[in-house]
């Protein structure tokens, strides 16, 4: 795979993260993703909530010490007015979900590209605004829907849009795991605070596992849920925010769709899956083995089908990496996305289109809808589970 700025015959792009400190997982998520494809060099960061901690963190990393900083706003502040090659072309906020829209704001609006992480925001007005900001600012908004990266959930996308499941009748999407189930832990701040409403925003599991399966649905059927039906529950009832929901909705085209996402889910790790059900077959991925989807078409034997193998369509081909039979994961998937913004960014830069496939890439956009959704999820709970427009 050659390097992007290569092809593009420009110097690398430079990117910058705010939050993701020392233990976090999805900042090592984030900044080995980034890095994978040699697109983007580490030049900026912000990783801490403690200004000593963020810029030795930081140090550590190999940033300079004046790129190293105590606070997003800070870095911001000097950001800004760096020019030339030295410059930011994207920033990654991978921080609690109540600064997500302020700071993804404040750096759109000073001409970064920005990638955020899930929930893009706490509520559907602020997504709205960041939609707008985008637009007027003529930057890159992404949101982190990291899992739509991995070569076979593109490959289930393009067997959809191509037909080959005929018209599609149900979607099935689950993400419920064990790793809140533990009441024991319930009061541990790093767990308690996603189900604060002051942190979380409207809902906890559901923003924070579900709505990647609701993004994957909308993602492989190109469609958007239109209407809801929820249950929220509390397993640990000291919670303030559902640990529990099961929801029935309706995608366009009238499309039936199926969401459970739990954090109580003993003796599942991670448990995101995705079934896709059509008129001519039946899809079926799973997170934990992301290098196989099952194909059925009706009335035959069910096929495996392989990441890295040539017959895949162009979309998974693209985002394959290893030669078949070596597993790819997590950061492989995230790496995707990044390369896909990259590309975007390259392609601005020089004046050319990019590659069409990159366009996958989850935009603001995209992650508005997630809220729109969840929003529209809260009103049906508030309304014993009545059917509710999104």
């Amino acid at each position: 795979m050659v390097p992007l700025f290569r092809r593009f015959n420009l110097d690398k792009l430079n990117w910058g993260l705010i939050g993701g400190g020392d233990g976090s997982q999805v900042g090592f998520a984030h900044r080995a993703a980034a890095q994978l494809d040699g697109n983007f060099n580490f030049v900026a960061g912000a990783l801490d909530l403690d200004p000593d901690k963020a810029r030795e963190f930081g140090v550590s990393l190999g940033l300079e010490n004046s790129r190293s900083y105590g606070s997003w706003q800070g870095m911001l502040d000097a950001e800004k007015n760096i020019r030339g090659e030295k410059r930011l072309n994207l920033v990654t906020v991978a921080t609690p979900n109540s600064t997500h829209f302020e700071i993804s704001k404040a750096f759109l609006e000073s001409g970064f590209h920005v990638l955020c992480e899930k929930p893009l925001t706490m509520t559907v007005e602020e997504a709205k605004a960041l939609v707008l900001i985008a637009a007027k600012s003529n930057r890159v908004c992404a949101v982190n829907y990291g899992y739509t990266g991995y070569p076979l959930v593109r490959q289930m996308r393009s067997m959809i849009m191509g037909g080959e499941l005929g018209q599609i009748r149900l979607v099935v999407a689950e993400f419920a795991g064990g790793f809140m189930a533990d009441s024991a832990d319930a009061e541990n701040p790093r767990v308690k605070w996603r189900f604060s409403s002051k942190h979380s925003g409207m809902a906890a599991i559901t923003v924070d596992c579900g709505i990647h399966a609701l993004n994957m649905a909308c993602f492989v059927t190109d469609k958007k849920v239109v209407e809801v039906s929820s249950d929220f529950a509390s397993g640990i009832k000291s919670r303030e925010l559902e640990d529990d929901n099961s929801s029935a909705f309706r995608l366009e085209t009238g499309i039936i769709g199926r969401l459970w996402t739990s954090g109580l889910a003993i003796g599942r790790t991670h448990g995101l899956t995705l079934q896709v059900f059509g008129e001519k077959g039946g899809l079926y991925w799973k997170q934990e083995q992301p290098n196989q989807l099952y194909w059925t078409p009706i009335n035959k034997s069910t096929q495996i089908l392989e990441r890295g193998h040539p017959d895949l369509h162009l979309s998974a081909r693209r985002a394959n990496r290893i030669t078949i039979g070596h597993p790819e994961g997590m950061v492989f998937a995230f790496a995707n996305i990044y390369r896909d913004l990259s590309d975007v960014i390259f392609a601005t830069k020089a004046g050319k289109q990019p590659d069409i496939l990159a366009l996958d890439y989850p935009t603001v956009e995209d992650g508005c809808h997630s809220i729109e959704i969840v929003e529209a999820m809260t009103r049906s709970v508030a309304n014993r589970s009545c059917w509710t427009k999104v």
